[in-house]
């Protein structure tokens, strides 16, 4: 921990604990966390005597030249002894009372332990934005002649004459923007020693720095018209009419939509007031996002595995962890949503999380649907106010569902039932940067035992991780009745923490199986292309000929189709037939897509990986041959093909490209499920839950793609992948079809994927993880070094190793560059240590570690990684 001689077990918040008030001796300074990167250890602040502060706070302090945001961790009745009283600051104010229920500062606790991260950076992840503010230093023009210093340059014609280079600089910088003022920070971006200058300007009195206060989130307000009297005689018509509509509406109306409705001005309310019939007051409007009016949903009737398996889930006392594994199209989420019913009837809330945004649209309906105004949203794609606004509505203690991405693990729900990872397989619940890199599983496991609630994981395809702790745990489920008690998280996870995870109970793992679709609707038939004959055969297309058929089919049929492609843009690359010359990104080392906007707009080659983007050029930068071809296929190239080849074919392209603007997703989804198009194109966004009961036709257009990366997961990825895309297909009345276009059939996840056969692939799977020690039988530990400079950051990654080879309990991978050297113009080196999840090495202190960096060169430690690329 980075906390330096402080015991955590104290850092207790929100214990009952005396406030300091005025008028009182006890307890008049407070010890708190601030946010400053750097800054280690708690820091002391004398409280003023108007604020009553409290534990678990959030306040606003002053800190160096700045004012930062901080949580206020314990109230003392004397500072330290070495800390000289004169010196101590004052808390400027609060920002938040506090939230910190025990439970959930011992999980921020954890998280930061095992993921090796400053507490204060786990707590700025799970508070929303805006809450732990910082103010920065800016610099602005001085305008007129009344500034200090030699102010006579402000009189001159010129007075950059009188300045050295750098001061001109800034100077003309400030000049050209209307406002005159920079923060400090730009200026030193942009300028070469601007601090020099910027001393400069200050002398001569040309320019003035202030202290910006942080931009904090606050509640909207809004006004609101409340009717207070009878309508009487001394009224003229006007006002009658007015006070007419105010009754109309149960006497209450926003301002601003009372001078809508009656086309009115402010004036004639200001009347009212003063006559005592109405009362303007501020009110606080909640910023949630607001989905469609729905009509109510009532609970549907479930085959028999779904009643088994919700019967086992209600029957669930306390902690435990439910792996729900039901085939595509199943009924995992209506067992769901009647898991969750009767807790909301108890006063206890549920959190849903689900891996990306695009899901959250479709799936928040059917909640929505059922549970009404009860159902909350959270994920990264809200403002900011609409986040802030969510967070507190979850504070309020009522009974409530939480749908969100990864970060909403750390929804501040009180008196949590359920916890549910939708698709829990999904590499999204993971985060590569910045730190914490958490994964949402684990931090949902601790979460659900130390609210002592059940887990429950739900997917078509299973992380091995899952299947292999249920496998040697134990499980209760249709398929047997045994049961063994689970290890501690201590040794689950096979890491001696610098934090003990203490207080850890036993609890049991129950696997539910879901083997069937509902209503007894087949899974669809696979049938997989070998695009190599179709090319022996003489069909160049990117489409095989049974593809053809069956879009051909779909157009005279009126059905609907899903056709997935790995990558997104227009063409995965642009060569020089002549010179074979590959048009990369200058900051990254990677070629430039093809993008193609529409009819007649530029050309564009964009990176993927820093967004540079360039026109596509004439001619070869190498050799100036203007014969420049597209390789490869992107959903843009696809949707060209389509078009020419099926012009009467409607299609919507759903990728990361189309669905940037806020709302998209649900936008596009609506208008394919409204049958405004025959055929939806996309990427990996297709394969994670939509459920469309009008979808007969799934084609995957290269699934080779997804087989040859080089990484240790990439089968199990493809697998998974291919899937739940096929899932999509078959789920209404009318009988799906699957369409796999492959160069390599005999690979051993097309054939699992051409059966649907999980068991088969993942026991084939965790036969080579167990020959390899890779996980779930292994344990990973990823080191990430950056810079910008190339030959410090080798040096550093080969100095850390070195460092490492010492210990004989792990095993040592690298010093290697990533398989993608350059990204934005940052070197990329990598270090892998290896070990037994039982073997509990003594890992090495990763604050001598980080000590081993010089400050051009930055270090992430990745506890667990998913992308080792």
């Amino acid at each position: 921990m980075y906390i330096n001689g402080i015991s955590l077990s104290p850092l207790v918040v929100a214990q009952a604990s005396e406030s300091y008030q005025s008028g009182t001796t006890l307890n008049r300074w407070v010890e708190v966390l601030v946010d400053c990167p750097g800054s280690t250890g708690l820091f002391t602040y004398r409280l003023p005597a108007q604020l009553e502060i409290k534990p678990g706070d959030i306040l606003s302090v002053p800190f160096g030249a700045q004012q930062l945001g901080a949580i206020a961790i314990r109230l003392l009745a004397q500072p330290n002894v070495d800390l000289a009283p004169e010196k101590i600051r004052e808390v400027e104010d609060i920002v938040s009372v506090g939230f910190f229920p025990s439970a959930y500062w011992e999980l921020l606790n954890r998280v930061a332990a095992y993921y090796y991260t400053p507490l204060i950076q786990v707590i700025r992840v799970a508070l929303p934005p805006g809450l732990l503010g910082r103010s920065q230093r800016r610099i602005r023009l001085v305008r007129g002649g009344g500034a200090g210093g030699s102010s006579y340059l402000l009189a001159s014609p010129n007075p950059s004459a009188f300045l050295t280079p750098t001061a001109r600089q800034v100077w003309e910088l400030l000049q050209g923007q209307p406002a005159g003022d920079y923060s400090f920070a730009y200026l030193q971006q942009k300028v070469k020693s601007a601090y020099r200058g910027i001393r400069e300007l200050l002398r001569f009195g040309l320019v003035e720095s202030y202290l910006e206060p942080p931009r904090l989130t606050r509640p909207k307000l809004q006004k609101a018209v409340t009717l207070t009297g009878t309508i009487d005689s001394d009224l003229t018509t006007r006002q009658r009419e007015i006070l007419e509509v105010l009754r109309r509406h149960n006497g209450e109306l926003w301002q601003n939509k009372l001078l809508q409705i009656c086309n009115a001005s402010s004036s004639i309310l200001k009347t009212l007031t003063q006559k005592g019939y109405i009362v303007i007051e501020e009110r606080e409007v909640l910023r949630t996002e607001q989905g469609p009016v729905l009509a109510g949903d009532g609970a549907k009737s479930l085959t028999s595995a779904q009643a088994s398996a919700l019967a086992t889930i209600q029957t669930l006392d306390g902690f435990a962890e439910v792996l729900l594994h039901g085939v595509t199209g199943s009924g995992k989420t209506e067992v769901y949503l009647q898991a969750i019913a009767p807790l909301i009837k108890q006063g206890k809330s549920a959190l849903v999380l689900v891996p990306e945004i695009g899901l959250t649209p479709q799936l928040t309906d059917r909640f929505r649907a059922r549970f009404g105004n009860k159902v909350s949203v959270y994920h990264s794609a809200l403002s900011d106010g609409e986040r802030y606004d969510t967070w507190r509505l979850m504070l309020t203690g009522e009974p409530q569902v939480v749908i969100g991405t990864r970060s909403a693990v750390f929804a501040p729900l009180p008196n949590l039932g359920l916890i549910i990872l939708d698709e829990e397989h999904d590499s999204s619940f993971k985060q590569d940067s910045p730190i914490p890199t958490y994964h949402a599983r684990t931090v949902a496991q601790w979460r659900a035992e130390l609210e002592n609630c059940p887990l429950l994981l739900g997917s078509a395809t299973p992380s091995l991780e899952s299947w292999i702790r249920v496998r040697r745990q134990g499980s209760r489920g249709a398929e047997g009745e045994f049961v063994t008690p689970h290890s501690s998280l201590s040794t689950q996870h096979g890491l001696n923490l610098s934090y003990p995870l203490t207080g850890l109970s036993t609890h049991y793992s129950h696997y539910l199986s879901l083997p069937e679709r509902v209503n007894f609707r087949p899974l669809p038939p696979v049938e997989i292309v070998d695009m190599r004959q179709e090319l022996q055969q003489g069909n160049r297309s990117i489409f095989s000929r049974s593809l053809q058929e069956a879009l051909q089919q779909l157009q005279e049929r009126k059905q609907q189709g899903i056709l997935f492609i790995h990558r997104r843009g227009h063409s995965t690359f642009v060569s020089c037939r002549s010179c074979g010359y590959v048009l990369e990104c200058p900051h990254c080392d990677v070629s430039l897509a093809y993008h193609h906007t529409e009819e007649k707009a530029p050309e564009l080659l964009r990176c993927h990986y820093c967004n540079y983007a360039r026109s596509h050029p004439k001619y070869c930068p190498d050799c100036s041959s203007p014969y420049l071809k597209f390789f490869g296929s992107g959903t843009q190239r696809v949707t060209q093909e389509l078009a020419r080849h099926f012009p009467d074919l409607r299609l919507i392209r759903f990728d990361s490209d189309t669905t940037r603007n806020k709302g998209s997703h649900r936008t596009l989804l609506t208008r394919f499920a409204n049958g405004e198009a025959d055929l939806l194109v996309g990427t990996q966004m297709l394969t994670k839950g939509l459920d469309l009961p009008q979808v007969t036709l799934v084609g995957v257009v290269a699934a080779d793609g997804l087989l040859n990366l080089s990484d240790y997961r990439a089968s199990e990825r493809a697998f998974q992948t291919l899937t739940q895309v096929a899932g999509r297909a078959g789920r209404g009345d009318d009988p799906g079809r699957v369409i796999v276009q492959t160069y390599t059939t005999e690979h051993q996840v097309i054939a699992a994927v051409r059966s649907h056969d999980y068991h088969s692939f993942s026991q084939a799977e965790l036969e080579q993880r167990l020959a390899l020690n890779y996980p779930p039988y292994g344990r990973l530990i990823l080191l990430r070094l950056s810079s910008l400079d190339p030959i410090q950051v080798q040096n550093t990654a080969q100095i850390i190793a070195t460092a490492l080879s010492t210990e004989e309990e792990f095993e040592i991978l690298g010093p290697a560059p990533a398989s993608i050297l350059r990204v934005a113009n940052r070197y990329r080196w990598q270090i892998l240590i290896k070990f037994a999840p039982d073997a509990l090495p003594q890992l090495p202190d990763w604050e001598e570690v980080r000590s081993l960096c010089p400050s051009a060169v930055s270090l992430t430690i990745d506890v667990d990684p998913l992308n080792i690329m």
